[in-house]
Formats: C-alpha cells, structure tokens, sequence
C-alpha cells in the first residue's frame, strides 16, 4: 500500500497571530522566502505524495492560486527580470508534481474534524496529514521517514520529537515503548501535562500516516472541549488493542505555530540561508544587536 495522497488542513483562524491573520491566511507567513505551504507542499513532494487535499475554509481559493502553473507570469516579466524568476521557475516544476483538490470546513471543531472533511476522497487508502505549523529541516524528509516505517509496519504512525522537560507542558506528549532506534509503540497521548507527570520526553509534530480505521474514530461521538482531535481517536484506538507507532524524526523541528517560535524560525533559517546569511550577519554587527 504505497502514500499517495496528503491532507493539508488550513482552515484554521489564527487566533495567535492576529491582527495579521484578519488579511493573510497564517499558511502563506513567509519562512525566509516562501510560505509555510510552500515548504509543505515540496516536502509531499519530495516524499513521493502525488495528490494534495487542502482542507480550507470556504471561499478560500489563495492556495489552490498560488499552485497554479504562472506561465503568464514569467513571459510577461522574462525582459525586464530574468534572474529574479528563478524561484518562480522552481514554483512551477513543483506544480507539475502534483495535484491540488479542495474540501472546505464550515467552522473550526478541531484537527480530527478537519480531517474528517478530506474522508471522501481518500476513499479507502491511507494517507498522509500534515500540518504548516511544523517544517522539519532535514537531509530525508520527515514525512518520507514516517512513510519508510508505514511501508514496514502497515499501521498509523505519529512524528515525535525529543524537547527538554521544561517545554513538556506546552505539547502532546506520547507515552512509549521503544521498538528499535527511533520507533516506538505509543501506549498513550496526554495534552499538555506538567513535565513531573510527562510520560516521556517525546512530543507529537503535525505529521501523520493514517489509515481507513482512524477516520472510523474520529467519527465515533467524542467530543473534547467540544471539538474532534486526532490525539483522542488515537487514544481510542490504543484502548482498543490498536497499533500506534511514533517515529523519533531526524533532523531540525522549525515550529511557526505561535509568534515567538516562528520568529525564532525565521530567524534560523535566514542565518544559514547563503544569500541573505552574510548580509544579516554584518547587519547584526554593525549594528551591536546582539
């Protein structure tokens, strides 16, 4: 059973980030020089997805714009700029990679529901969730090292990450039992507990592997706090005797979930990017920042 199909939800307010997301969806924030679905979207790509579902809300057709091929674009503008089309170039080898489908979310009940609205058209296969608070700079994309274990064990698989326990409190934290070197089986999800009660030291990333049997769960009548999450369909599953398995990714998790840590982020990435590193760094000099 090969992965194929990722679902995008991007239907979410932003409640963090306002005034700001009252204009611009949080999913096109620039991260350095290019949108957090950017960085997505080449990341499924990469990982051999094929076909993408944004779960947006209704009305909202920026993303499905930004993805469409820019021809006119570069010919109208091939003269005057020819190098600084580059990037879009690239944008527009990447959209031949792929193909974009669009279900919408009336109102906001939680990551479980969002997911539930791509159902239809995953049909019966399993597929990928990822989510564009969460970019993982890595030599093996993160999404392809849950595929690999996918590919191996045919059961839903989480992405974990290991943060030192004073952060603990503020993510959701799997309790385990390891398998081999960076996969374990997860024995339980609990949502922000202090670092004392913390059953690990690993915490969930937006992304996912899940199969047929999750959407199942998530439809089963459960609210928390009034709203469907997938933390809680996995919880379920666990208390059924069902399999869940979380990978320890490899590489760098860059969060853009709230203000500081995306900032931090950016901040990261600019400062290793190869054209706008040194002109930053002698900026910061000269002007004592630091």
């Amino acid at each position: 059973m090969e992965i194929k199909k990722a679902i995008i939800p991007i239907a979410g307010l932003g409640t963090r980030f306002l005034p700001l997301t009252k204009v611009l969806p949080k999913e096109f924030f620039p991260l350095v020089d290019k949108p957090l679905l950017h960085y997505i979207v080449e990341e499924a790509v990469n990982s051999g997805i094929k076909e993408i579902i944004l779960v947006t809300k209704p009305g909202q057709n920026l993303s499905l714009d930004y993805f469409k091929k820019s021809i006119w674009w570069v010919r109208s503008r091939r003269k005057k700029k020819k190098e600084a089309l580059e990037e879009l170039e690239k944008l527009n080898q990447l959209v031949k990679k792929i193909s974009f489908s669009q279900v919408f979310q009336k109102e906001s009940l939680g990551d479980g529901q969002a997911v539930l609205m791509a159902k239809k058209l995953i049909k019966d296969e399993a597929c990928a969730v990822l989510f564009c608070d969460d970019i993982v700079e890595s030599k093996t994309p993160a999404l392809e090292q849950l595929i690999n274990v996918f590919q191996k064990y045919r059961t839903p698989v989480i992405a974990l990450y290991a943060l030192p326990k004073e952060k603990l409190s503020s993510y959701g934290i799997v309790d385990i039992k390891k398998m081999e070197k960076n996969l374990y089986e997860i024995k339980g999800i609990s949502e922000k507990p202090s670092f004392e009660s913390a059953p690990s030291n690993l915490a969930i990333v937006g992304k996912y592997i899940i199969t047929p049997e999750v959407f199942h769960f998530l439809e089963k009548p459960s609210l928390a706090a009034g709203e469907i999450r997938l933390a809680g369909a996995f919880n379920q599953m666990i208390k059924r005797g069902k399999k869940i398995f979380g990978c320890q990714i490899e590489g760098k998790w860059l969060e853009c979930g709230d203000k500081i840590s995306y900032l931090k982020s950016n901040l990261y990435l600019m400062l290793k990017h190869p054209r706008f590193s040194p002109e930053l760094k002698k900026f910061i000099k000269k002007e004592k920042i630091l």
